[in-house]
């Protein structure tokens, strides 16, 4: 569903005027519309994003690079009488160590496209940066020059124009060059409606019966990596960059475990990370024996993939012994405060790929019980909840990110069902947060996938709080990096009451009021399970990990303590159930994995939607009913 237009302000023009500008770049320089339409969207979504940089330096909805110019740190604000917001901020500190990590040396042509760009079209540099409207055109120029170099017509069918499209990704090697121009076609072939960020309304229209020309890519004369040892869809660019699995002085041992799962165990999570780094610093860190490690790494500008661990091992990611050892680790290039320099449309579109290829390999559900993000691990007990990590954020783009898998969040139930699934419309809800730069200091505007929770039916009631964040009681704020009273797109949770444009659910043992006007709507009706203390029942303990109990411990093996977290799930309230969990416990703690063990319980689990985080509670303690009784 397309989210509503921002509201228009003074100085930016009308809703067509996107549109009206890739008609005149097309005509201009004889690109067909189509094709300007489907880099753009590949690039940008078609958003301007205020006229800030991406991470490698690109600026507008066609992603011309000018690398030295965002590591100057230049304002760029648009002009007056385009469609920016008015509400950019300056460059951004991740994105400047970023691009200066990338520009060691002299800057590489694909850093730069803006300067070929100016050349071609007589156009000055801040015209291409801060106007929408001469961005589009040097886009369309630098494509036109792409397809005369590869000695081809500028034909009007947009598949004549694979070799120019794949080559204006700026790829080095023929793979990535090659995800980049399918999934332009793929774009041109679906076709693609949205409101922009600036509020300008873009279609372009589905051609289905596009077959592309890929074999015009042999003549950009990229090289060929192997694309061996790599578990990967055929459908991105994937190599191998082998985290180290190596014995350390005395008994320790790095970085991940040799294991043989699913045989061993079955992997039930996908946790979806970013790596608030830069692409070269983490590969320098998954490859330190030292350090921890993680399954996969998605570059930010083109959606590049490394695998580091083999998906039946165990890697170090999660904070969670117990979630490490049933789960998949993806990281993602970016900064969790810095969507748009980040966040890229070709990093959602292949990793969305990986796990969807993932959830099918490993048998996992798409659903958001199953594919996590690092901010919904739960703490393993109380003294680890404020140290759990807060990525991929309030910004990551869920249900977007879903859409790309095939798999809409949709209502599944009527008004009286009983649960919902959080759903705002991403670009057109904006609640504020603070903490993107400075702590305290208000973040630029923008869309967001999570809702606030508060403790009454009204913006002015205090958030809910969260005891394992807090045990002193403290309120909970709305920086960034604070989980304790958001809701996220694809979660989903009991029903606890409605009160004109409020709806209240049960969360961390407390009810917790989020805006859900009608015609405005921040969740779906949904219908499922849900789990609640069995009759009798005062209370429940919550739990961060499944482990057994201690009978269950062969000889030699130290227990595992089943420690309760600080929460209750409380008589009369009800928790979404997410899957049923077997007790497992993996005893690796040595090298040889010859010595590694899973010891398995007769307890039995239940994965419930507690908090913003997942949790964990017997099902010896509940019961389970349906979400509408």
């Amino acid at each position: 569903m397309l989210a509503a237009a921002p509201t228009a302000t003074a100085g930016q023009p009308a809703s067509g005027a996107l549109q009206r500008a890739f008609a005149d770049a097309s005509a201009k320089y004889h690109v067909p519309q189509s094709v300007l339409l489907g880099v753009s969207y590949l690039e940008s979504r078609w958003d301007s994003h205020g006229g800030a940089p991406s991470v490698t330096g690109g600026y507008g909805p066609m992603h011309l690079t000018d690398a030295a110019t965002a590591l100057a740190g230049v304002p760029h604000h648009s002009e007056a009488g385009e469609d920016a917001r008015g509400d950019a901020a300056r460059p951004r500190p991740a994105t400047r160590a970023a691009v200066r990590t990338i520009t060691a040396g002299p800057l590489p042509a694909r850093l730069r496209t803006l300067e070929r760009a100016a050349a071609l079209t007589g156009l000055s540099g801040k015209a291409l940066r801060q106007r929408t409207s001469a961005n589009v055109l040097g886009g369309a120029a630098l494509l036109a020059a792409a397809q005369k170099r590869l000695g081809l017509p500028p034909s009007e069918s947009p598949a004549d124009w694979y070799g120019a499209v794949a080559s204006y990704s700026g790829a080095s090697d023929a793979a990535t060059a090659t995800t980049f121009a399918n999934d332009v076609m793929d774009v041109i072939r679906t076709g693609e409606r949205r409101t922009t960020d600036a509020g300008q309304q873009v279609t372009l229209a589905a051609t289905p019966r596009l077959a592309a020309r890929t074999e015009q890519v042999r003549g950009l004369g990229l090289t060929t990596p192997p694309a061996t040892g790599v578990e990967c869809p055929p459908t991105v660019a994937c190599e191998s960059i082998p985290a180290p699995y190596q014995k350390l002085e005395g008994e320790d041992y790095g970085n991940h475990d040799l294991a043989d799962r699913p045989k061993s165990q079955k992997p039930d999570f996908i946790v979806i990370h970013d790596t608030e780094g830069s692409w070269e610093t983490t590969i320098k860190l998954v490859q330190d024996p030292t350090y921890v490690s993680w399954n996969y790494t998605v570059r930010s500008s083109d959606g590049h993939i490394a695998q580091h661990v083999p998906t039946k091992d165990v890697a170090w990611h999660a904070g969670n012994w117990y979630v490490n050892a049933k789960s998949v680790g993806i990281e993602h290039e970016g900064f969790l405060a810095q969507p748009d320099a980040w966040y890229t449309e070709a990093m959602y579109r292949t990793s969305a790929r990986l796990v969807k290829y993932l959830a099918h390999k490993l048998k996992i559900p798409l659903d958001r019980q199953h594919i996590l993000g690092h901010d919904n691990v739960p703490g393993t007990t109380t003294a680890t909840i404020r140290g759990m990590h807060t990525d991929p954020g309030p910004y990551w783009d869920w249900a977007h990110y879903f859409a790309l898998m095939g798999k809409f969040f949709q209502p599944t139930g009527g008004p009286f069902a009983g649960m919902v699934t959080i759903a705002p419309h991403y670009h057109g809800h904006q609640p504020d947060y603070t903490g993107c730069v400075k702590p305290g200091q208000a973040c630029v505007r923008h869309g967001s996938g999570a809702v606030r929770l508060h403790t009454g039916p009204g913006p002015d009631a205090p958030l809910v709080k969260d005891i394992g964040l807090r045990p002193d009681g403290g309120a909970s704020t709305i920086d960034v990096n604070d989980t304790g009273a958001r809701a996220s797109t694809g979660q989903q949770f009991a029903v606890a009451g409605q009160r004109g444009d409020w709806t209240a659910i049960w969360y961390l043992g407390q009810k917790a009021w989020f805006h859900n006007p009608w015609d405005r709507p921040t969740a779906m009706d949904a219908f499922g399970k849900v789990v609640t203390p069995k009759q009798g029942r005062r209370d429940v303990p919550v739990y961060g990990r499944a482990y057994p109990e201690k009978e269950a411990y062969p000889a030699g093996v130290p227990v595992q303590a089943v420690s309760p977290l600080p929460y209750k799930l409380l008589a009369g309230q009800a928790y979404a159930l997410g899957q049923r969990s077997p007790s497992e416990y993996l005893w690796a703690t040595t090298f040889d994995e010859k010595a590694h063990q899973v010891i398995r319980g007769k307890d039995t689990y239940y994965e419930i939607q507690f908090g913003h985080r997942v949790a964990f509670v017997k099902a010896s303690d509940v019961d389970v009913r349906p979400s509408n009784h």
